[in-house]
């Protein structure tokens, strides 16, 4: 009888409930940040998606991204590796941050400055990278010292082998499983999968379509036999098994997309997590790229404009496009205000929220100034116009292949873009030469390992590198004793080190002693294990490559190194070799242990 009496009361009370909590998880799934996860292909042309018209392929996986999320038009990077991946994850020009090269140590970030994994993790976030970092090398350059929990993949620039190689896992040298993009895209979503709800920046800075040109055979019989439809139409002359090859790495990436954006869904991912696909320059090889002008290493629009799409279920509306002029160094302002992320006046940055025309197109354009730069030559693009190095001038509305130079038209225009690009040089010190080049550091005291590769050394005597393209080569010809190896070090505190070897020997030269050597303290080892692999490379590259061919290089353990803080040359020398030469040298890798 009482509840008779009052039903009707308990019913208006149990409505108001079920509002107030319909409304509290509305509430509370609104605040719960997004994660984030961005795919960085390395050497992918603009033209290499069949949503910007390329009927050489179909990547329907990319192009959804784009149709499902929003196009930046506009979005350009810098014209080769290193200085994209350095603005992308700090938000400032590359110059500043004192990147002047792609090797031996001159790609790599000026310390103290918060990259985006930084910024994240400060913020509740777990942080993956998994790929190609090529911005330092030994910690604090690394990514572990950079703001990554978990990094697995290769430091140190373009790579020589894709299948199953050598590579590292926060520091441990480990071995790769199967196919590289395959294995960071696995280990990508192994990641996802162990942070039960924990949001999560997951960067894939992949290492295709860079060469060699490897891709496993399903991919290739695709393209191996195709006669392109779409071909390259400058003066210079297209290789078009090398075209071939670039495409089927696409299709591979494309496929690899495919499986993750499954992964979330499947998972019930996708509504909370923003996903952006770029590239970080242009094509390396003259192939089909909307008739742009320039390839990889130009400061023109086909060395620099990029592929950017980005997807966010919950906030960008599909198909959402904006002509909007952005760069790599808006990525990170940009997603920290999508993550609602408040980033404080102790971050300087050069890049600007971009979050206002991704979210709402092409309304409120910004008037800005977008600069790349590389060899001394600096181009600037403006909404309308592009400056190329030599100061000609291109209207970009109607001219986007850079063919007729107006600036007789409007010289007025061109002066005031030479005055803004002079301002910028000097401004970042673009055109500046370090006037001293930083050490190799080892002895970092929240991240112990280091590895010396032979892409930091130099040889004496007459040692030769396998390649003159350093980033994965090796040394060879150590035929006389007494010809060496060194590095300029800088040892970061007392350290008393694991020192391991990496090596091949021939069965005839074995015997060969070895000393390193660090101010007054000195390990030797002998080689008593022949180990001697054939190159690898050649079986599997669909085009002839220009990097080294490499090998499976074998540890041992030299012994323990003690060395005070301070910086000087670390030596490797041959003191003994009893055959016709000692050994092929890939690495030293440190191993703190202690004080």
């Amino acid at each position: 009888m009482f509840i008779n009496k009052y039903r009707p009361f308990l019913l208006f009370i149990t409505g108001v409930l079920l509002v107030f909590e319909s409304c509290s998880k509305k509430e509370a799934q609104e605040a719960k940040p997004p994660n984030v996860i961005i795919i960085l292909t390395d050497d992918q042309a603009w033209g290499d998606v069949s949503y910007h018209g390329n009927t050489n392929i179909s990547t329907p996986n990319v192009d959804s991204i784009a149709l499902q999320g929003a196009v930046m038009e506009n979005f350009y990077v810098q014209p080769v590796c290193s200085p994209t991946r350095a603005e992308l994850l700090t938000g400032q020009f590359f110059p500043r941050l004192g990147v002047y090269s792609t090797s031996a140590g001159g790609e790599r970030m000026n310390l103290g400055v918060p990259t985006i994994a930084e910024v994240f993790k400060k913020a509740g976030y777990a942080t993956a990278a998994y790929g190609k970092w090529h911005n330092g090398t030994q910690p604090p350059y690394h990514p572990n010292s950079r703001g990554f929990d978990d990094y697995y993949g290769f430091c140190s620039g373009h790579w020589g082998n894709y299948f199953s190689p050598m590579i590292e896992h926060n520091g441990e040298i480990t071995k790769a499983q199967g196919f590289l993009v395959d294995d960071f895209f696995n280990r990508g979503m192994e990641f996802i999968t162990n942070q039960k709800g924990t949001p999560f920046l997951l960067y894939l800075p992949l290492n295709t379509p860079h060469s060699p040109m490897q891709v496993p055979d399903r991919f290739w019989d695709e393209f191996k036999n195709d006669s392109l439809k779409m071909n390259y139409r400058g003066l210079e002359q297209e290789d078009t098994q090398f075209t071939r090859a670039a495409l089927a790495m696409v299709k591979n990436i494309d496929w690899n997309l495919g499986r993750l954006m499954q992964y979330l869904t499947k998972n019930n991912l996708e509504e909370d997590t923003i996903v952006v696909f770029m590239s970080d320059n242009g094509p390396a090889g003259w192939r089909w790229n909307g008739n742009l002008r320039g390839k990889k290493g130009s400061t023109n629009e086909g060395g620099v404009k990029s592929p950017f799409f980005m997807k966010w279920p919950k906030k960008i509306v599909a198909g959402t496009r904006s002509d909007q002029l952005m760069g790599s160094v808006d990525l990170l302002p940009t997603l920290a205000h999508l993550a609602n992320i408040p980033l404080t006046d102790s971050i300087k940055l050069d890049g600007m929220d971009m979050s206002s025309q991704i979210l709402n197109g092409n309304v409120g354009i910004k008037n800005r100034v977008v600069y790349n730069h590389w060899n001394e030559k600096t181009s600037i693009r403006t909404q309308n116009h592009r400056l190329d190095h030599e100061n000609r001038l291109y209207d970009m509305m109607n001219d986007m292949g850079q063919t007729e130079d107006i600036s007789d038209k409007f010289p007025e225009v061109r002066d005031s873009l030479i005055a803004i690009k002079d301002q910028w040089i000097e401004e970042v010190n673009a055109l500046e030469k370090p006037k001293q080049k930083r050490l190799f550091p080892i002895g970092d005291s929240t991240h112990g390992f280091a590895q010396l590769p032979a892409r930091d050394g130099k040889a004496h005597g007459e040692i030769k590198r396998s390649n003159r393209y350093p980033n994965d080569s090796f040394f060879t010809n150590w035929t006389k004793e007494y010809d060496s190896i060194t590095w300029n070090v800088e040892v970061l505190n007392d350290s008393r080190f694991e020192v391991y070897l990496y090596y091949t020997c021939k069965p005839e030269d074995l015997g060969t002693e070895l000393e390193l050597s660090w101010k007054n303290e000195k390990i030797k080892t002998a080689i008593t294990e022949a180990h001697d692999p054939p190159l690898l490379g050649a079986n599997r590259d669909r085009s002839p490559r220009i990097e080294s061919y490499v090998k499976e290089f074998k540890p041992i353990k030299m012994g323990e190194l003690h060395a005070k803080k301070g910086s000087g040359v670390l030596s490797l020398t041959a003191t003994k070799i009893p055959g016709n030469s000692s050994i092929d040298f890939r690495l030293l890798y440190f191993k703190r242990i202690g004080n």
